[in-house]
């Protein structure tokens, strides 16, 4: 109905013009033909309803909606991503709760970089984000739980430029941030973005460690430990990126994104240990530690017409990063003496490079196919050295370890509208990743290859109404990472060699012989969109996984330590289940109750359930999944007043899982309320002030390990704090 109004204006307004008396022009002049376009503005809700394989898309006026400085923060309120780590402070983005490379992160369409994360990466920096619920074949099949695709700043031809300028508190230190975005163009078809973020954080943090074992069934305690620490640490990071953009003609063009990251940090910690039960190793420890990443990348990308409706996509992109860090640790009893000197020094140099072909097909404008290639190399080569009392340890696995992984993959995706009610896409994906390592002391060689089927569909009701209906049926899978398939272990520094180590203290160490994990899901949801670009949507999920990988912790004979020592090593447990039910609504107040407020308000809701048939219940979930996590936000511009408000409260429960039958961990609730105030001085200037408030507790983490004989058990304490920005944004 829209398109049809618009056509019958377009037409009105050329009849009109027809029916003026030309003007008189030379006769050796050529006649003009006047052209009328009329285009139709996209937003990011119109994005997410014609998108066959389900699509939620968050654009820059809710990136930069609370003023965040990581993305991280971001990525906390959008529907069904949670966070590791303690609240309010980031940490690993997860969808539906899965961790452990369950959520494949792309950049800019293309998986993110070896050594690289997210919260990296400022908002200032970002265009769009695209969460996908269900893999497709093109934007690859390495997400079992879904697919986050950030989208960098893209050049555009008007010129104008941004400046940001900030400070924070938190724990009584400050912080502070700032960012500069410019557009232009250098050339009639060419046009530019640069964007710098450069930010210095400075923390304090208060941790609290406790330690028991006790004999079982007598529940008499052989250890009990208690450490207290107090940590200080500075950084300085550093993030630019550029796009340089050409229109070559009508549908092609060519672009270059390089980025740029640096960051330096040090810290300084000191602890306490009362141990009143057992022989106590130390009574004080101080420890410093230094670290330099830097990385560096670009990703090219060149689009051309090779006939009427025919297309052809070339990319391409390569980069580095490395790591140097230093640390050192001294434990010193009662008296002074000191117990331990533990130094280590690391070296990471990482090479990447990647390039993909695509070839796309368009028959009228109802059906089209593609067909792509992607090719990626990675090698990387680690050189670490730990010195125990002046003692080198693991000599025995050399000093430098490499290891190279190539990764091949082909799909086909075919999409057709049989009617204008319905939406299909078919597609296949065929991926192979081969891991090698030849250090004589750990090798590696590792090969996969998975083929990945896949379905979507989508059932619009006839206009006027505006509700849709999606299934999903998908292959997926997660490859084991290059950490789970290197056999060198990484000591607990707790707990050194050449004695004992406890299990809630272990080594870690790979398992080369692991196979990936396979996931079949199903999607149903249906979708209703309000006329005023509101969206109310509930979702269906549900996977089964074979070979799942998990942590599993037992006493091993090891050959770096003349003693048995409890290690950590990822194994392939069987079979798991994981389902939910998901609810997003985006919309303003007045849409849903006439009269009332203009009040944008931002819901969702996410339950999930899961289940290992290899581990006993109660709590035999996948690992890092909460039973539910929750957001609930409303923002407001005051009616003729410079002012606006808004707030977001973030909601998980505490949640218990049961890694084995003998290991069990408990991770606290995290609640976050995030609030901020915009004062608009003029239509170029804003002041915003921001506050971030963790729930005013502690945030425990627990884990034990139990046996016939014995109970040992980790409890962990941190302290949240309130954090309190100012922020100045202006367009110059």
């Amino acid at each position: 109905m829209r398109r049809h109004a618009l056509l019958a204006a377009a037409l009105a307004c050329a009849t009109a013009h027809a029916q003026q008396p030309p003007a008189e022009r030379p006769k050796d002049e050529p006649a003009k033909v006047e052209s009328l376009e009329v285009t139709q503005k996209r937003t990011t809700t119109t994005e997410r309803r014609d998108s066959t394989a389900a699509k939620i898309v968050i654009g820059r006026e809710e990136i930069e909606q609370y003023g965040d400085t990581n993305l991280g923060d971001v990525m906390r309120r959008l529907p069904g991503v949670t966070q590791g780590g303690r609240p309010g402070r980031g940490g690993p983005v997860r969808m539906r709760g899965m961790a452990g490379g369950f959520t494949q992160i792309l950049l800019n369409g293309e998986r993110i970089p070896p050594g690289f994360s997210i919260e990296e990466i400022t908002p200032d920096q970002v265009e769009r984000i695209e969460i996908l619920r269900a893999p497709t074949a093109e934007t690859g099949t390495r997400a079992i739980a879904g697919t986050i695709n950030i989208v960098l700043r893209e050049a555009l031809r008007s010129r104008h430029h941004d400046l940001r300028i900030g400070t924070q508190l938190e724990n009584g230190r400050f912080a502070s941030n700032g960012s500069v975005t410019r557009n232009g163009t250098f050339s009639e078809a060419g046009s530019y973005n640069l964007t710098l973020s450069v930010n210095r954080r400075s923390r304090e943090d208060e941790t609290l460690e406790e330690r028991t074992a006790a004999a079982l069934p007598s529940e008499a305690l052989t250890l009990d430990q208690r450490t207290t620490g107090t940590s200080v640490s500075r950084g300085d990071h550093l993030f630019m990126t550029s796009r340089f953009q050409w229109r070559l003609g009508p549908g092609e063009q060519a672009s270059f994104q390089p980025f740029v990251v640096a960051h330096e940090n040090e810290s300084a910690s000191r602890g306490r240990l009362d141990q009143p039960v057992g022989e106590a190793p130390y009574a004080t420890s101080d420890g410093r530690s230094e670290s330099r990443f830097r990385a560096a990348r670009f990703m090219t990308m060149l689009t051309r017409r090779l006939g009427p409706g025919t297309t052809t996509e070339l990319r391409a992109g390569a980069g580095t990063f490395t790591v140097d860090g230093t640390s050192r640790l001294e434990q010193v009893d009662a008296a002074g003496a000191r117990t331990l000197l533990q130094e280590t020094v690391t070296d990471v140099r990482d090479r990447s490079w990647n390039a993909a072909a695509k070839l796309a097909r368009n028959w009228g404008e109802t059906h089209k196919a593609t067909a792509g290639v992607e090719w990626e190399g990675t090698r990387r080569r680690e050189a670490p050295v730990t010195l125990l009392n002046g003692e080198s340890q693991l000599a025995e696995f050399g000093a430098d370890f490499d290891v190279s992984v190539r990764r091949n993959a082909f799909y086909l995706q075919d999409e057709w509208d049989p009617s204008p009610n319905w939406a299909t896409s078919l597609g296949v994906r065929v991926e192979e990743i081969e891991t090698r390592s030849d250090t004589p002391a750990s090798p590696v060689s590792n090969r996969s290859r998975v083929t990945s089927p896949l379905a979507h569909a989508v059932w619009r009701w006839d206009a006027p109404k505006r509700d849709q209906v999606r299934a999903s049926l998908t292959q997926s899978y997660r490859p084991p990472t290059t950490q789970n398939l290197v056999a060198r272990p990484r000591l607990s520094t707790l707990y050194p060699v050449p004695g004992a180590n406890t299990a809630v203290s272990p080594d870690a160490a790979g398992n080369p012989g692991l196979k990936p994990e396979i996931a079949h899901g199903l999607e149903l949801a249906f979708e209703r969109y309000l006329p005023m670009n509101g969206v109310v949507s509930v979702n269906l999920f549900t996977r089964r996984l074979k070979d799942v990988i998990r942590s599993v912790t037992e006493l091993e004979q090891v050959s770096w330590a003349p003693v048995p020592r409890w290690v950590s090593r990822p194994q392939n447990l069987g079979r798991a289940r994981t389902s939910g039910v998901e609810f997003d609504a985006k919309f303003r107040m007045d849409e849903v109750l006439p009269g009332s407020p203009a009040v944008n308000v931002r819901a969702n809701v996410s339950v999930f359930r899961s289940r290992v048939d290899e581990v006993p219940g109660p709590d035999n979930r996948l690992a890092s999944q909460p039973d539910m996590t929750a957001n609930l936000g409303a923002d407001y511009r005051f009616r003729g007043k410079p002012f606006s408000v808004g707030a977001s409260l973030n909601w998980t429960p505490a949640y218990d899982t049961r890694a084995t039958a003998e290991q069990l961990e408990r991770t606290d609730r995290k609640s976050v309320l995030d609030a901020y105030a915009i004062w608009h001085i003029d239509g170029a200037t804003r002041l915003r002030l921001s506050v971030t408030s963790p729930e005013p507790r502690e945030f425990n983490t627990f884990s034990a390990y139990t046996t016939a004989e014995e109970r040992q058990v980790l409890a962990s304490t941190a302290r949240n704090h309130l954090t309190t920005a100012l922020r100045l944004e202006m367009r110059l």
